[in-house]
């Protein structure tokens, strides 16, 4: 007989504005907890010296958790000049020091280099695994950490303002797997000074932005008043930009059951010229397709040779 899961079944996705000197893990802990969950997950880690929209995923709103992974991101974020650090921000120690203030101009001048597809050295404190090890459990003790460079995609990067010849606030558009403090301590070696970034929140994250993020403190609030579930966004919000079909009823049966339907040749040719490049961790998903029933999604699924055959199945009570 099958183990019962504990907790409730609850699905959707909670925009959270995460407060500073929180891991993502524990966000994730906090929110499953107040709301008595039985899955969740999210979708994107922030460090805990960062702060901003971390989507959290609950039941069945994990399915959907790599396609917000692979989402383009916005962040806003500080750079202080003078210092180096091991961490590349706040956290670290000191490892360089110069009286180089870039100005404005030298600013806008060298940011060019850094937009498009470029090669990245990820920080050394960061979460990648270097032979089944993460990368700052490593540099944490002390032993040497050598990351090999990796294409990554930055959209744009723009100086917002400059408040003081010490600090240069920026935003960087960017795709999965590019670093900030990369992108911080790159452009001060390119300037010919140090720098580390002094401060960070993350303002987007695919379909989700600031705008819709509640605080920790706000969502408990709204538990403690009965009202929490009223803070979630649909499942299918993770889903926005992938071409949606209506199915019937008994077609959502025959999907729940893993079984391929017959598409109308019409929409089979609308569908096909609505077809993008779109890779889900590692996998070509570019013939992506999400099966809609009357009031939610029944399936992910591709649209090919006139059919549609589903990959992942939602599971609704």
């Amino acid at each position: 007989m099958a183990r019962r899961k504990k907790g409730e079944k609850i699905h959707g996705w909670l925009i959270l504005d995460k407060p500073l000197e929180m891991t993502s893990t524990q966000a994730v802990s906090r929110c499953r907890w107040l709301l008595k969950a039985q899955k969740a997950g999210h979708a994107g880690t922030l460090d805990p010296l960062a702060s901003g929209v971390l989507p959290i995923a609950f039941g069945e709103a994990t399915k959907t958790v790599p396609f917000a992974q692979e989402s383009s991101k916005t962040y806003k974020f500080t750079l202080r000049w003078g210092s180096s650090t091991t961490t590349l921000d706040a956290e670290g120690e000191v490892t360089g020091e110069s009286d180089v203030r870039p100005d404005r101009d030298a600013i806008e001048a060298a940011l060019g280099q850094f937009i498009g597809e470029i090669d990245q050295v990820p920080p050394k404190f960061s979460a990648i695994k270097v032979d089944g090890e993460r990368a700052y459990d490593l540099a944490r003790a002390g032993e040497a950490v050598e990351l090999a460079s990796r294409p990554v995609r930055i959209d744009d990067l723009t100086l917002l303002d400059a408040p003081s010849p010490d600090l240069a606030v920026l935003e960087m558009k960017c795709g999965k797997g590019a670093y900030v403090r990369a992108i911080a301590r790159d452009l001060a070696a390119a300037l010919g000074a140090e720098g580390h970034v002094a401060a960070l929140r993350r303002t987007r994250v695919g379909p989700f932005s600031a705008a819709q993020a509640v605080s920790l403190d706000a969502f408990e609030d709204l538990v403690h008043k009965g009202h929490a579930l009223e803070a979630l966004l649909p499942v299918e919000t993770a889903l926005d930009d992938i071409p949606a079909t209506a199915v019937t009823e008994d077609e959502a049966f025959q999907l729940r059951q893993g079984r391929s339907i017959v598409l109308p040749p019409r929409r089979a040719s609308e569908l096909r010229n609505l077809r993008q490049p779109r890779d889900i961790a590692g996998k070509d998903y570019s013939k992506a397709v999400v099966a809609m029933g009357s009031d939610r999604a029944v399936a992910i699924g591709e649209a090919r040779a006139g059919q549609f055959s589903p990959v992942r199945v939602f599971q609704w009570d």
